[in-house]
């Protein structure tokens, strides 16, 4: 039989390649005589415009779910790869594709997860950075990546599901993509020099991922192989790794030199119950009461008091101490809480001045191997801990009292209410304090790159409208003691 060559489009050609392997079986072509070649020219060889109708090609399940990916595989042999694998399949090999121990399905399975881990590495490492405007005045971003297959066409559509509300595009050495809010298209190569310099956004994002760099478990290898060099350039929190790296013996020779704390001797609860009914007669009776108190979760280190003056003009009140408001015992140190803290310059409010606390006053969590995972606190939690929240709030006596996040505010008002809703001046029942509810700050920590600076600059605002109302609020009879 004469040599054939099939000519498909340049990058991943799946339509190409399922017209042109139709025929090849119907026509009794063997994969010995067809040399296939990736390049610009789209339109199949000659012979394929005679395939005979019904030339339709059954495959099973498993072989046709194993050539999209493949296709998109930058290795030259691909297609002729997958002729061999469709003219053995066709051939009376019918379960083929479930054979593990075959070589050819084993380099298939291979480039698979290859092509999947790529997926992956672009979903979790692409960055956009703002670009000005574009239709209508809508934000517009771009975004540089080089992936090491053709999965531009197949990733995109993940972006254009997240980022909805903005107009984008992602450029890459093989072509580029574009979303306008309606319609994603795509273009040809793009450069890396048409993508902005990291915008402002970005150094919060490097102080969060340097908060929780853990310097004890340090590995370089798995760093580097789960966050690849060539990512590197786009992702701003790297430009914090060689300090942290450096940083790493020094802190961790810190951490086995500071002496142990002592364990927080515990109440049981019936006493616990008897010095509530005792109604604390000032703020350092009342902590200590909670200082005493047993976690909801066992292994929380102890519990988190507020910290402010008595007086403060406005008292902000969270959801519930994070792993380094246990460790530490003060609130808001944590990531989200050096987040508040930034918010609190941009919006004029000095942090000493203010009274920060919690609805719940210990750490709930969950345990993943050694590591402590944040869990939302139930209603039950959130009821357990209210009346100290009441009888703090009370003897600070703020003029107005800013609820981060729907737990605060299922504790200052009893009702669960979706923080969209209720974002703004609020009233919390017959308290003798005005309210205000906005989100807590680690919510803009869980955001996509794209909308956290726009949320951001929402929270800043939302801050700012709280001091002027306390500002304009009459001060309260301060509680007794």
């Amino acid at each position: 039989m004469r040599p054939r060559t099939i000519r498909l489009a340049a990058g991943a050609d799946l339509e190409g390649f399922r017209a042109a392997i139709r025929h090849l079986v119907a026509a009794g072509v063997p994969p010995e005589a067809v040399t296939w070649v990736a390049g610009d020219a789209a339109s199949l060889f000659p012979e394929a415009e005679a395939a005979a109708p019904g030339s339709a090609l059954a495959l099973p399940r498993a072989v046709a779910a194993l050539i999209p990916p493949v296709v998109m595989h930058r290795d030259r042999e691909r297609y002729g790869l997958l002729h061999r694998l469709v003219w053995r399949v066709a051939g009376g090999e019918r379960h083929l594709a479930e054979v593990a121990s075959d070589p050819l399905v084993h380099r298939l399975a291979l480039m698979r997860k290859a092509v999947a881990r790529d997926l992956h590495k672009m979903h979790a490492f692409l960055r956009f950075r703002r670009a000005g405007a574009g239709e209508a005045g809508r934000e517009r971003f771009a975004a540089w990546f080089e992936p090491e297959h053709h999965i531009l066409a197949e990733a995109a559509p993940f972006f254009s599901a997240r980022f909805p509300a903005f107009d984008w595009s992602i450029l890459t050495p093989d072509g580029s993509a574009h979303w306008d809010g309606r319609t994603l298209t795509f273009g040809p190569p793009g450069r890396r020099d048409d993508v902005p310099d990291r915008d402002a956004f970005e150094a919060g994002w490097t102080d969060y991922y340097a908060s929780t760099f853990n310097p004890a478990r340090t590995n370089l290898a798995a760093m580097r192989a789960e966050m690849p060099k060539k990512y590197w350039h786009a992702l701003p929190e790297t430009a914090a790794i060689p300090g942290l790296v450096r940083e790493a013996g020094r802190r961790v020779g810190e951490m086995i030199a500071r002496p142990p704390e002592p364990p927080v001797k515990r109440v049981p609860a019936r006493a616990l119950a008897r010095m509530a009914a005792q109604e604390p007669a000032s703020l350092d009776a009342l902590n200590a009461i909670i200082r005493a108190s047993e976690p909801l979760v066992p292994g929380a280190t102890q519990a988190v008091l507020g910290e402010g003056p008595i007086g403060a003009e406005i008292a902000f009140v969270g959801e519930q101490p994070g792993d380094q408001e246990d460790l530490q015992g003060r609130p808001f140190v944590g990531p989200a809480g050096q987040l508040l803290s930034r918010a609190l310059r941009d919006a004029g409010i000095d942090r000493d001045r203010a009274y920060l606390t919690n609805a719940v006053k210990h750490f709930t969590f969950a345990l993943r191997g050694k590591r402590r995972i944040h869990q939302t606190p139930g209603a039950g939690g959130v009821a357990h801990h209210r009346w100290w929240l009441e009888r703090e709030l009370a003897f600070v006596a703020p003029r107005l009292v800013v609820a981060l996040g729907a737990t605060a505010v299922l504790a200052l008002s009893g009702r669960s209410v979706p923080i969209t809703r209720a974002r703004g001046p609020a009233t919390f029942g017959d308290k003798p304090y005005r309210g205000f509810v906005t989100v807590h700050p680690s919510y803009l920590l869980r955001l996509p790159d794209a909308a956290r600076e726009e949320t951001y600059a929402g929270f800043v605002a939302d801050l700012r409208q709280a001091a002027m109302l306390a500002a304009e609020a009459v001060p309260l009879a301060r509680a007794a003691g």
